[in-house]
C-alpha cells in the first residue's frame, strides 16, 4: 500500500508539472487552448503514468492500446504526455511552429502517437468506434485469440463531441454491438466556449450513454484513485464504457478556472499565479527529476511488456504462418484479370457493375470490409457469403450502419486509421454531405477509405431533386487529395475499383448510376484508360477540329451524337480529372492537345469544373439549376441529355 501511495503520489506530481508544461508552451505560441490540458492532468497522468499499454520505441505496435483525443483542441494535453512517455515528439516550445510535429490540432502521420487527426469536434468519437470494431474483427477472425490481441481503444471527449450530431450515430451504433474493447472517458467540466453548459443542455449523459448500452461510471476527475479503479472496472465490462470525469476546466489558474474565458489562452496573463498556485517553480518547461525517474521506469515496464508480448505473438506466428502473412505480411491487393461480365449483357449500371467487381476482390483479398448506411439492396455493395459484422458474429465482412452517414463516415476512417482492414462504405451520391466532415478529414490524413456513391444524377428521376445530385460531384472534386471517378460502364468500373483499392495514401469517391448504361466494348483498354485519370474513346479519322469530353452515362451519349462527325471530331473519357491532373504533360498533351481549343464537356452536373478541361472558348452542357420530379429520361432530355441536342449543339460548334 504504501508503494502504491507513493506512485499516485508521484503521479499527482506529474499532472501539476504536466499543466505547468501546458502553460508553457502556449505562452511561447501565443495560442492555444489551456483549459482541457490543465483540467484533464490527473485523467493522463493515470493512463499514461499507469493504465494505458504502449511502447514508445514501437509507437504502431499492433497489440497497444489507441488512445484518441477526440477533444483535439486540447492538444497540448496529448503531446506533453506522449513527451514525458519518451515518444519521438519535438521539444514542447516548438507548439504550433511551422514544420515542427506538434501542430495546433492532432494529425495523423505528423506526430508519434498520435492515432488519428482530430479537431472537428465528435469525429474522433466515432474513429474510435472504427478502433475497437477494427479490434474485434482482427480477433474473431485470428482464431479469437483475446491473448495475443487484447488492446483497449480509449478515447477522451468534451461536452462539444458529446453536442455533435456524430457522436450520438457513433455511440448508439457501438453499444448496439457491444464493443466492450471501447472506453470513453467524458470530460464533463460543464463549460463550453460561450457559456456554462446549462445554457444549451440540460440532458442526463448517464442515462442517454445508459440508453445507448454503454456501461456508466461518474469519477472525481481530480481523483487518480478514482480514474483508476473506474477503469479497471471498465476493461472487464461486458460492453462498452463510458467514465464521466468531473473535472474544472482550467484548473490552477486565478479567475480563469471554471469558466468559459479557460477556452483558449486568456490564462496565458496569470502563468506566474497559476505556476505558483500549483507548485511548480518559474522556469520554463519545467520537469521534476521524481516524473522523470517515474517514467523512465514506466518506459521500462512498456518495454518488458512488449517484449513478452512479442515472444507469444512470435510463437503464434511460427503456427499460423497463413493468417500472419494475410493479416500482417506485405501481401499485396491482387486484382481481376478475367472479364466478370457475361457476354450477352449489353447493359449494366455502374452500381451493379461495381458491387459485382468488389465481389469479386473481396473474394482475392480477404481484408475487404465493405458497409452501407441502410442501402445494401440500393448500393449494391453487399459481400455474398461474408456474413455480416455483429454482435453474435465480429467475423463478418458487412458493416450494417443504420442510418447513420456521418458516423459510416468516420468510422470507415477509424477502421483505415488502424490498417488492418481495408474500408469501404456506401450510400446515396445526394447523402454524401452527411459525411463530408469525415471524407474531408480523410482527405487530410491521407486514408485509404474508399466511399461509394450510388444513384449519381438527374436519371434518379421520380424522387425529384433532394436525391437528384447536382452540385455535389464538384463539391466533392473540390476536396484537396480526394480522388473522384465517375465509370462510363463496367469495364471502367474495373479501372475505378482497382484504383480506388490500390491508393495508400488518399481516400477515393466512387460515382456510380442507377440506371443501366451500354458496355462500350467497342472501346479498346478503357480498364487500362480509367487509370489514367482520362483516354481517347475514339480518335478523330482525319483532321481533329473538336474534342469532345464526357463522363459517366453521357459518354454513351457522346459516342452516339457524335457519329456524324467522325473525321474531326474526338471523344474523351475523363472518369477521374484528379487521376488525369497528376499525369505528366506529354500525356494530358497527347489526350487534350493544346492546339484544338474548340472543346465540348458534356456532364449531368455543376458546369464550373469543367472550363478547367475546355477553356474560355470551350462549352459545357450541365445542370446548373436544382431537376425535377418525374421519369429519369424525361428530366435528362429536359436538360439537354439526349442525342439529338448534343448532336446539333456539337454541328453548331463546328459550322462557327
Amino acid at each position: 500500500m504504501a508503494v502504491l501511495r507513493r506512485k499516485r503520489a508521484n503521479l499527482q506530481v506529474a499532472a501539476d508539472i504536466v499543466r505547468g508544461l501546458a502553460l508553457d508552451a502556449v505562452a511561447m505560441a501565443g495560442s492555444g487552448h489551456l483549459g482541457l490540458p490543465l483540467g484533464c492532468a490527473e485523467i493522463g497522468a493515470a493512463l499514461f503514468g499507469h493504465l494505458l499499454q504502449l511502447n514508445p520505441e514501437q509507437p504502431r505496435w499492433i497489440n497497444r492500446d489507441r488512445f484518441v483525443l477526440s477533444a483535439g483542441h486540447g492538444t497540448m494535453f496529448l503531446y506533453a504526455w506522449l513527451y514525458l512517455s519518451g515518444f519521438a515528439v519535438d521539444e514542447l516550445s516548438q507548439f504550433r511552429i511551422r514544420g515542427s510535429n506538434l501542430p495546433g490540432h492532432p494529425e495523423f502521420g505528423v506526430t508519434p502517437g498520435v492515432e488519428c487527426t482530430t479537431g472537428p469536434l465528435g469525429q474522433g468519437i466515432a474513429n474510435a468506434v472504427g478502433f475497437a470494431i477494427s479490434g474485434k474483427m482482427l480477433q474473431k477472425r485470428v482464431n479469437n485469440i483475446r491473448e495475443i490481441f487484447n488492446y483497449h481503444v480509449v478515447c477522451l471527449c468534451g461536452d462539444g463531441c458529446l453536442q455533435e450530431g456524430i457522436s450520438h450515430e457513433a455511440c448508439s451504433l457501438a453499444g448496439h454491438l457491444r464493443l466492450d474493447n471501447l472506453i470513453l472517458i467524458y470530460d464533463s467540466n460543464g463549460i463550453t466556449i460561450d457559456a456554462p453548459l446549462e445554457k444549451t443542455q440540460s440532458e442526463d449523459v448517464c442515462r442517454r450513454f445508459e440508453a445507448y448500452g454503454f456501461f456508466v461510471q461518474t469519477v472525481d476527475g481530480h481523483s487518480i484513485a478514482q480514474i483508476i479503479e473506474a477503469y479497471e472496472k471498465a476493461k472487464v465490462a461486458d460492453r462498452p464504457s463510458m467514465i464521466i470525469a468531473k473535472t474544472i476546466i482550467g484548473y490552477g489558474i486565478p479567475g480563469i478556472e471554471g469558466t468559459n474565458r479557460a477556452h483558449g489562452e486568456a490564462g496565458i496573463k496569470f502563468i506566474a499565479e497559476a505556476k505558483k498556485k500549483l507548485g511548480l517553480p518559474e522556469r520554463q518547461f519545467f520537469i521534476s527529476k521524481p516524473v522523470k525517474t517515474l517514467f523512465e521506469y514506466r518506459r521500462q515496464q512498456w518495454r518488458k511488456d512488449y517484449d513478452h508480448w512479442k515472444n507469444r505473438f512470435d510463437a503464434w506466428k511460427e503456427k499460423n504462418e497463413d493468417q500472419y502473412s494475410l493479416f500482417f505480411g506485405n501481401r499485396k491487393m491482387e486484382f481481376l484479370s478475367e472479364n466478370i461480365f457475361d457476354g450477352d449483357i449489353k447493359a449494366i449500371s455502374t452500381r451493379e457493375a461495381g458491387g459485382k467487381i468488389l465481389n469479386a476482390l473481396a473474394e482475392k483479398n480477404p481484408k475487404i470490409i465493405t458497409g452501407s448506411a441502410d442501402l445494401f439492396h440500393s448500393n449494391k455493395n453487399y459481400l455474398f457469403g461474408k456474413d455480416d459484422f455483429s454482435r453474435e458474429n465480429y467475423g463478418g465482412r458487412n458493416m450494417s450502419f443504420g442510418i447513420r452517414e456521418h458516423a459510416m463516415g468516420a468510422i470507415l476512417n477509424g477502421m483505415a486509421y488502424d490498417g488492418i482492414f481495408q474500408s469501404s462504405g456506401a450510400t446515396f451520391l445526394a447523402f454524401s454531405d452527411y459525411l463530408r466532415p469525415a471524407i474531408r478529414v480523410a482527405a487530410m490524413a491521407k486514408l485509404p477509405t474508399v466511399y461509394i456513391f450510388t444513384h449519381d444524377s438527374i436519371a434518379v428521376g421520380q424522387d425529384g431533386p433532394t436525391h437528384q445530385p447536382v452540385e455535389i460531384l464538384t463539391a466533392l472534386r473540390s476536396i484537396p487529395h480526394l480522388d473522384v471517378f465517375r465509370p462510363a460502364d463496367a469495364g471502367e468500373c474495373e479501372g475505378a475499383y482497382e484504383a480506388a483499392f490500390s491508393r495508400k495514401n488518399g481516400p477515393t469517391a466512387l460515382i456510380l448510376s442507377r440506371q443501366d448504361l451500354p458496355l462500350l466494348t467497342t472501346i479498346p483498354g478503357r480498364k487500362n484508360g480509367t487509370l489514367q485519370g482520362a483516354y481517347i474513346a475514339r480518335k478523330e479519322a482525319e483532321n481533329l477540329r473538336l474534342i469532345l469530353l464526357a463522363t459517366g452515362s453521357e459518354l454513351s451519349l457522346a459516342l452516339e451524337a457524335s457519329q456524324d462527325f467522325l473525321q474531326s471530331v474526338r471523344v474523351v473519357s475523363m472518369p477521374s480529372m484528379e487521376i488525369f491532373r497528376r499525369q505528366s504533360d506529354a500525356y494530358r498533351g497527347k489526350i487534350l492537345p493544346k492546339s484544338c481549343k474548340l472543346r465540348l464537356a458534356i456532364e449531368a452536373g455543376i458546369a464550373m469544373p469543367w472550363y478547367l478541361f475546355v477553356g474560355p472558348e470551350g462549352s459545357v452542357i450541365s445542370v446548373d439549376d436544382f431537376g425535377f420530379s418525374a421519369p429519369g429520361k424525361q428530366v435528362q432530355e429536359y436538360f439537354g441529355f439526349a442525342v439529338e441536342p448534343i448532336r446539333e449543339k456539337i454541328q453548331s460548334l463546328l459550322s462557327f
